[in-house]
């Protein structure tokens, strides 16, 4: 049997470490031959590949990024091209299905997030078989209890407030560290946990400046001179509005969060009086060396892919289910974004020692 493997999207810790159990596996377990597309689907599309063999993966458990490449802007069905007139889009899926037979691959193993995970169910339903490894540091992803990626990012960002928090004593200042996490709060509340932050804003609830300079005002009359403010990208008022920067690719735009930091910091400056600074993380929290539990997790959802091949488990993901590796249709895991409960134990948490959500 003949393999391909890719991961889509945005990079994130762990990515090496599940491209290295998913090699092994395939060779030393089941003596399967494997294939690396480079750059995600463009790989795919544009018959982008290496051949994958035991000497490739070695040593590569503990390095960030990729060794394959990834990006996430190259989707085959909605797929950039180049002409005369400039750039376009056009659906490209169709090579995907003529290079897999041009290159006798038997199936595939698709490494990614929610946009990767949809994308690999489009090819599900066109007849091509493959099963999902999630990986994503916002932990959005749903059916799975923890993506790898994310726990590095929490301690990334953990240890941005650990280090905010000097300087803000130091300087009675406010300090507002940005974090990502699109739609969902999950860097945001547990790296605002661990770190000891004062206001943590996460998109499942709408923020009130005047609720979270309030705070800031009564730990002001309590004799602490500063506040740690963490903000998810995807925060959202109690008006509806989010913050946007418009990216320009020539003849296409298109908007990514960033910029609520900002916003809240020059308001929380403005009604309170204080020095406010802002720290954007941005894509710190995707590089570096994963943490041990990112190691350990991206190494079994590795293993659980190839054996879910080898089981003709296709159209599936491999999940973390409490502590055990198991499967479930890519279908359903992509059907709802995995989101932080506003009623749920993390938030009760926060509440419970008086830290404000802005609400």
């Amino acid at each position: 049997m003949r393999i391909g493997v890719l991961n889509g999207g945005g990079d994130c810790p762990g990515l090496n470490a599940a491209i290295r159990a998913i090699v092994k596996t395939a060779i030393v377990k089941y003596g399967y031959e494997v294939i690396g597309f480079k750059d995600g689907f463009k790989g795919l599309v544009k018959n982008d590949f290496i051949r994958l063999e035991m000497k490739d993966v070695s040593g590569i458990i503990d390095r960030g990024g990729t060794i394959l490449g990834t990006t996430n802007s190259d989707d085959p069905f909605n797929f950039k091209t180049f002409d005369g007139k400039g750039r376009g889009y056009t659906d490209m899926s169709h090579k995907i299905i003529e290079n897999l037979k041009l290159f006798r691959i038997d199936a595939l193993v698709c490494i990614g997030g929610d946009g990767t995970m949809k994308i690999a169910e489009k090819l599900v339903n066109m007849g091509i078989d493959l099963v999902g490894v999630p990986k994503t540091i916002d932990n959005d992803l749903d059916l799975t209890d923890i993506t790898f990626g994310y726990m590095t990012a929490v301690n990334t960002a953990t240890e941005a407030i650990d280090r905010l928090h000097t300087t803000a004593d130091s300087h009675h200042r406010i300090m507002v560290l940005e974090v990502m996490g699109r739609d969902s709060g999950w860097i945001s509340i547990e790296s605002g946990i661990a770190g000891g932050a004062d206001v943590i804003v996460i998109p499942e609830i709408p923020y009130d400046i005047n609720k979270i300079c309030q705070q800031v005002l009564d730990r002001k009359n309590t004799g602490k001179n500063f506040s740690i403010v963490v903000v998810a990208e995807g925060a959202v008022s109690i008006d509806g509005e989010r913050v946007f920067k418009t990216i320009d690719e020539g003849s296409h735009k298109t908007e990514k969060y960033g910029g609520v930091a900002e916003k809240i910091a020059s308001q929380i400056e403005e009604i309170t009086g204080i020095e406010t600074r802002v720290t954007v993380l941005g894509y710190l929290q995707r590089g570096g060396r994963p943490v041990t539990f990112d190691r350990i997790l991206s190494t079994r959802v590795g293993v659980a892919a190839v054996d879910m091949l080898a089981a003709g488990k296709y159209g599936e993901m491999a999940a973390l289910s409490g502590n055990v590796i198991t499967s479930v249709k890519i279908s359903d895991a992509v059907k709802n974004i995995k989101k932080v409960d506003p009623d749920g134990e993390l938030v009760n948490i926060v509440r419970s020692m008086g830290i404000s959500l802005g609400d």
